[in-house]
């Protein structure tokens, strides 16, 4: 058996926060990659140009990265969290009905930045709330709570290739995304060749009426069970005044803390971490006046786990960007159509390293999975800049690059979480250096592939994985320098404790001799 019973005894007792919170990742993933395949559509309904479609992608990423800063504020209680979860999951399935609607480029950016902050917020409390729950045994649950966004993430284009319009733009197929995640700032500053772009919009605009706006509806559907999901969750707690549970509560973290820690032990630990701004937004944790007697192992802990990410989370989003770029462009030269499945390949290989992961996440430690999948990720760029003319090869090492880079995320996040006893922030910090990072690898490496040639982008991803790495040796450094100083600060704790029982028990036979 890959689990023992352990920990299927603790999801039994979970299980419906764990599947409430899995499920609002669905949504995160629903809502992140419809935009690649219905960016024509969108460019055609909003009548604007490139370069104005290209601030509706900015606007989410951005507003995603804001969201994920703040979502920690929302964690102090199980009414917050579950509300702030509700609100968000019904606000994506809002935007998604309402974005047909949008026939100006400055509406549809301004819901594009809603659904960003929706999104930010949900990948900040889901993952707090599973940390909180099943702390030390949080790796196999967090692997699982990432392999939703690559479900959620494969859903939706299937949703919208039917009812995509056959004119497309330029040499986009189903993924518009890969190009333009790269021009997303570069054409702001560079002229567009005619007859490469702006030719093809003038002449496909208005040659047929889209269809997408009924995709845009069936996704809003299907995500609506997500908000109903969370909102039976607060009933079944009994958190919505109005409408109370005749059923017994669930067991609330505040109990499954406490017995995790067995007994009171816990209950110090949670006041401890509510104290130090534990699991808090990313504001707090810089605010707290408790930081400043800890060690400068803690805070490079933090900085360290973040940089890791940021390359890591920067090269899924620049490779999912631009890998249909570098497929079209010399020397490959692939046909558009075909181009188009690398996308597709590298979100399938990405939800499929997600749930090979689950079991994989049991069996070994954080640390050994992370120096393994960053030494994979390697070796893979490096394969592929050998083998760059090698169409075929383009294809595996599309799959294995999505497989090594699968379960970073998750694994930094168990494997930092425990180094620092989950006391620190280090959820917040690391959700948002991994959306700066993927935010701005894009930027960086796109204006590279401009400059330099289509060759520079599994270069760029070669220097990126190889720093990501070394860094990562630095976290461990510093992860064997702070156990250090937990393991002196308890033995030292110790010291002064051990002569206490002695001064009791000459208190107590006091009173015995003088009677």
């Amino acid at each position: 058996m890959f689990v023992d019973e352990r920990i299927l005894t603790l999801f039994k007792r979970n299980a419906h926060h764990t599947l409430t919170y899995w499920s609002v990742f669905f949504s995160f993933g629903l809502c992140i990659a419809f935009l690649g395949p219905t960016i024509c559509d969108l460019q055609s309904q909003t009548k604007s140009t490139i370069d104005q479609i290209t601030w509706v992608f900015f606007s989410q990423q951005f507003l995603l990265l804001i969201g994920s800063s703040i979502g920690g504020i929302f964690k102090k209680t199980l009414f917050r969290a579950l509300s702030a979860l509700f609100v968000s999951a019904l606000v994506i399935s809002v935007i998604f009905a309402i974005i047909p609607l949008c026939t100006n480029v400055l509406l549809l950016a301004v819901a594009m930045a809603v659904s960003g902050l929706a999104m930010g917020i949900i990948d900040t409390i889901a993952n707090i709330q599973l940390v909180t729950i099943y702390q030390r045994d949080s790796a196999v649950f967090l692997q699982a709570l990432h392999f939703f966004i690559g479900f959620g993430a494969l859903v939706s284009p299937l949703i919208a290739d039917p009812f995509l319009s056959e004119a497309g733009c330029g040499n986009s197929t189903g993924n518009g995304s890969e190009i333009m995640h790269h021009v997303r700032l570069m054409l702001r500053h560079t002229p567009i060749p005619d007859h490469n772009i702006t030719h093809s919009h003038s002449t496909h605009v208005g040659e047929e009426e889209s269809s997408v706006h009924y995709a845009f509806w069936i996704m809003a559907l299907i995500n609506l069970p997500v908000p109903l999901a969370v909102l039976f969750l607060m009933y079944r707690e009994q958190l919505i005044p109005f409408c109370q549970s005749a059923t017994p509560r669930l067991l609330d973290k505040d109990e499954l803390a406490m017995e995790n820690q067995q007994g009171a032990e816990g209950t110090e630990v949670e006041q401890r971490e509510h104290e130090a701004g534990g699991h808090g937004d990313i504001f707090s944790c810089c605010r707290n006046d408790n930081l400043r007697g800890l060690p400068v192992s803690f805070f490079m802990i933090h900085i360290l786990g973040g940089m890791v990410l940021f390359m890591t989370d920067g090269i899924v989003g620049a490779y999912a960007g631009f890998v249909y770029y570098y497929g079209v462009a010399p020397p490959m030269s692939l046909h558009p159509k075909t181009a188009g499945y690398l996308a597709s390949i590298f979100w399938a290989a990405i939800t499929a390293g997600r749930l090979m992961s689950i079991p994989l996440s049991y069996r070994f430690q954080p640390v050994r999975l992370l120096m393994f999948n960053l030494a994979g990720a390697i070796v893979t760029v490096l394969m592929l800049l050998i083998f760059y003319t090698s169409s075929i090869f383009l294809f595996v090492g599309t799959c294995l690059c999505g497989l090594f880079l699968s379960s970073i995320f998750p694994c930094m996040l168990a494997y930092t979480e425990d180094i620092l006893d989950y006391q620190g922030c280090a959820t917040s910090v690391l959700v948002t250096s991994a959306g700066m990072g993927e935010m701005v690898m894009q930027v960086v490496v796109g204006s590279i592939i401009h400059t330099e040639g289509s060759y520079s982008f599994l270069l760029c991803g070669m220097i990126i994985a190889c720093i990501g790495f070394i860094v990562f040796f630095g976290l461990m450094l510093f992860a064997r320098m702070h156990r250090n100083y937990l393991t002196g600060t308890t033995k030292k704790s110790a010291m002064v404790e051990e002569p206490a029982p002695e001064q009791d028990g000459s208190a107590k036979t006091e009173p015995k001799e003088s009677s």
